[in-house]
């Protein structure tokens, strides 16, 4: 076994570690968590026309939507990611919070094909785990890894990883292709790592 395959095994172990705890939080300790951080100030400008782009929460990840609607009264443009194909980076389509969604590969909720592609300027990154440097364990197929490193290409962004703490590790695994996050907000605290 290679260092790479050994790492991605251990990231495996954490995943589904930070998954339990999870998934063991109750309906309403999940609703107070997206109230408590959609009620707290991003640490980022948010000019208006600023573009976010959050995510459809699945199973028990933490729902961002509450968030999202508090930044869209603020002036924000919401966008909400879309897969296209395996392999390949996402693409964000504007949404409004009244908007209806359709349900994508892997069921997840995303806008219609007929709502605008943008660039997003601040991108909310769902995950399975991180740790205090800014590092990630998402699902393992890499959608965001490779979505993110296309964005900084591009333009500057900002990417904040939303989490509960129950989901903090001590440290994440990491792999050549591997993004960092710029942020971690979770209900207890914000840990910002722009800085270091």
């Amino acid at each position: 076994m290679d260092g790479n395959q050994f790492l991605a095994n251990l990231k495996n172990d954490f995943r589904r570690g930070a998954l339990a705890q999870r998934d063991a939080l109750s309906v309403e300790a999940r609703a107070d968590a997206a109230a408590r951080i959609a009620a707290a100030s991003l640490p980022v400008e948010l000019p208006r026309g600023v573009i976010v782009a959050g995510y459809s929460p699945i199973n028990s990840e933490f729902d961002p939507f509450p968030l999202m609607r508090a930044l869209a009264d603020r002036g924000a443009t919401l966008a909400l990611p879309v897969i296209i194909a395996r392999e390949q980076a996402l693409i964000f389509r504007v949404w409004e919070p009244d908007e209806g969604l359709v349900r994508g590969p892997f069921g997840i909720f995303q806008p219609s094909s007929d709502a605008d592609e943008v660039d997003p300027d601040i991108v909310l990154v769902p995950l399975a785990a991180f740790d205090r440097a800014g590092h990630r364990i998402g699902y393992g197929r890499g959608y965001y890894d490779r979505t993110l490193e296309n964005l900084r290409a591009v333009k500057k962004i900002t990417v904040i990883g939303i989490a509960f703490a129950v989901q903090e590790i001590e440290t994440v695994p990491r792999l050549p292709h591997d993004e960092q996050l710029d942020c971690v907000l979770t209900e207890r605290e914000l840990i910002d790592l722009r800085s270091l």
